[in-house]
């Protein structure tokens, strides 16, 4: 299945039905009277979060999505049938945006979270409804309320732990299929990762999600290679490895570079905890490391794992850093999330 983070959809809520202007006249009814019914109401539409996907791929090929409308009231007092709902079915993580304003409406976040986006129009009255005392056989229905209309942009970000970033070719994707079931596309030319991926790590009975991206390069923030929107799938991790290649001509400089990009695009994605590997140890002499791991931490002020996906050098103790943490920052974290009130989203205030 393509991978699709995001859509542009236009949606539409069914339009209510008119009211009825009828009257009793059968001869056994000495003075008949009104009996005009009321229209239906028309159809919302709701956007839904569903287990089972992790693309908005179903939303390529089709933009428009409208409920249908309410039915016309009838004679003898009969009501018109609502118009049916229009639900899009969307995966866990997927922000709702106005196409026009750009204003987020809502975030899904877990499954059989949804929302009413648009409701349908509201059903006219029949000529039943307006009849009184003084006026006893009303000639005049309402119309049904027109449906609303609006365009949305609904964007994916995936919900992971861990957030996988580096260069291209810094072995993002080796990783990933190292310590996880994810198998990823592997291969020795930039840019072979042109989606995202997702891993479940398990480790020592303990368990986390870890997103790899595309790899970044300098400029990305301006549009260089395949730009920086692949960073919002790291935006909701707890923390973030960082990879780096040690056959990089300036492994220091390609640290830097991801650092500014993350900055670029927004300084609370910068701030969040940061684990640096420097990858592909095994092709660097073993008495070499101590005096890499050393410059490196005096360059920068963050001292490195050093790890081989292939030949698994050192990826336990990565492993083990980043369990303690998350069992330190993520689960208080999630607590206290749960100690929060919950709120009730509306697009109508």
């Amino acid at each position: 299945m393509k991978f699709l983070d995001i859509a542009k959809v236009n949606i539409k809520s069914g339009a209510g039905g008119n009211g009825c202007v009828s009257f009793r006249r059968e001869k056994y009814v000495e003075f008949g009277g009104p009996d005009g019914g009321d229209g239906g109401k028309g159809g919302d539409v709701w956007v839904e979060c569903v287990e089972g996907l992790n693309t908005l791929i179903d939303y390529k090929f089709k933009q428009h999505f409208k409920a249908t409308k309410g039915i016309h009231g009838m004679g003898r007092m009969r009501t018109g049938a609502g118009g049916e709902d229009v639900i899009l079915k969307v995966p866990v993580g997927t922000e709702i945006l106005d196409a026009e304003s750009q204003v987020l409406i809502d975030d899904l976040t877990e499954v059989g979270q949804r929302i009413c986006l648009l409701k349908g129009g509201n059903g006219g009255f029949g000529n039943a409804h307006f009849k009184t005392s003084t006026n006893r056989a009303p000639r005049h229905a309402n119309n049904g309320e027109a449906g609303e209309e609006q365009w949305i942009i609904l964007r994916l970000k995936l919900i992971a732990d861990i957030g996988l970033l580096g260069l291209p070719n810094a072995g993002k994707s080796t990783f990933i299929s190292s310590v996880s079931a994810a198998k990823p596309k592997i291969a020795d030319y930039p840019f072979t990762t042109l989606h995202p991926n997702l891993g479940v790590v398990l480790h020592k009975g303990a368990d986390f999600v870890i997103a790899d991206i595309p790899g970044l390069i300098e400029g990305a923030h301006e549009g260089h290679g395949l730009g920086d929107r692949f960073l919002g799938h790291v935006e909701r991790c707890a923390m973030l490895l960082h990879l780096i290649d040690l056959s990089e001509e300036d492994p220091i400089k390609a640290y830097h570079v991801i650092r500014k990009e993350l900055a670029a695009y927004d300084t609370d994605l910068a701030a969040k905890h940061e684990v640096v590997a420097l990858t592909k140890a095994d092709i660097i002499p073993e008495d070499l490391h101590k005096d890499l791991v050393a410059e490196f931490k005096a360059e920068t002020g963050t001292a490195p794992f050093l790890i081989s996906s292939v030949s698994r050098q050192g990826l336990d103790p990565v492993l083990d850093y980043i369990i303690e943490k998350m069992s330190e920052e993520v689960e208080p974290a999630k607590q206290d999330k749960k100690a929060e009130p919950p709120e009730i989203a509306s697009p109508w205030g």
